[in-house]
């Protein structure tokens, strides 16, 4: 996993059970890297994206934020090798600019960056546009990762990291962007989603959420009627998270029920089934 997430590659060899083994590694030398913390964008390799083509959508804008210059010139290499059009910067305040300029789908974040944190920037990211953040982090710890999942993180991955898995991840988290199979707005009430849009409304006012709880809340009220079990959730909203995620789910469930104003003691748009899940009425339209 090191030798891969260096962009080198690795093999052993063997004449034989009981004669050993031989173990080969080689590691790609990087020169001049570029200290500064300016954005990159390089053209798209064309011979990459013809290889690349059934992986990533070609014109795909992932934003990388990494004040570390190796660590940006290596996921820049690898998101232009999987057909996507790279945006990196080690600059907090450029980050933002990049975001009103370049309009990038998705942002890749650094959680430890100069001058502010991961999750401060993610804050001032998604005031911007309601994009999917992925964590890049040298910091595996249990409090980071729960930390950036409750705060609107999709996705948090530990330094070091393959191309294949950074390229996996970058796939799951955007087919999260597509909206559920109906295309009628839901509506009970004062509330109504707008999936196409991905527009949250109540009493006619723009809901502001975070990415984790709009597809949280699209995912309940396209099940409306029906209750949506802890994993069934885990597997729609967090991709397979496992069930240690419960507890970050509940305080999800939380801030939404307080954004849409209602009490948990008797809530109107969220309804919990105690040790099961969650469901939601069934609205209006399909009356």
């Amino acid at each position: 996993g090191i030798v891969e997430a260096h962009g080198g590659r690795i093999w052993a060899e063997s004449d034989g059970p009981g004669l050993g083994a031989r173990f080969t590694f080689t590691l790609p030398v990087v020169e001049g890297a570029d200290t500064g913390a300016t954005a990159i964008r390089p053209q798209p390799s064309t011979r990459g994206a013809q290889r690349t083509r059934r992986e990533a959508p070609i014109r795909t804008r992932v934003l990388a934020v990494d004040d570390d210059p190796q660590d940006l010139r290596y996921i820049q290499d690898n998101l232009t090798k999987a057909g996507y059009e790279p945006l990196v910067t080690g600059d907090a305040e450029e980050a933002l600019q990049l975001m009103e300029t370049e309009k990038p789908q998705i942002v890749l974040l650094d959680f430890m960056l100069r001058g502010t944190d991961g999750i401060e920037l993610m804050k001032r990211i998604l005031e911007v546009d309601d994009v999917p953040v992925i964590f890049l982090s040298a910091y595996g710890r249990e409090e980071f990762v729960t930390a950036a999942l409750d705060t609107g993180a999709v996705d948090y991955v530990v330094k070091p990291f393959s191309p294949t898995e950074l390229s996996a991840r970058i796939r799951v988290a955007l087919r999260q962007l597509e909206a559920p199979e109906s295309s009628e707005p839901y509506v009970l009430g004062d509330l109504t989603i707008d999936y196409s849009t991905r527009r949250v409304t109540l009493t006619g006012h723009t809901l502001h959420l975070t990415p984790t709880e709009y597809r949280l809340l699209a995912a309940l009220s396209a099940n409306a009627g029906r209750t949506l079990t802890h994993g069934q959730l885990l597997r729609e909203v967090w991709r397979g998270k496992d069930d240690s995620n419960v507890r970050a789910m509940r305080t999800i469930v939380g801030k939404l029920r307080r954004k849409l104003g209602e009490d948990a003691s008797s809530p109107s748009f969220i309804l919990t089934e105690p040790r099961v899940g969650y469901s939601m009425p069934k609205g209006e339209t399909e009356a």
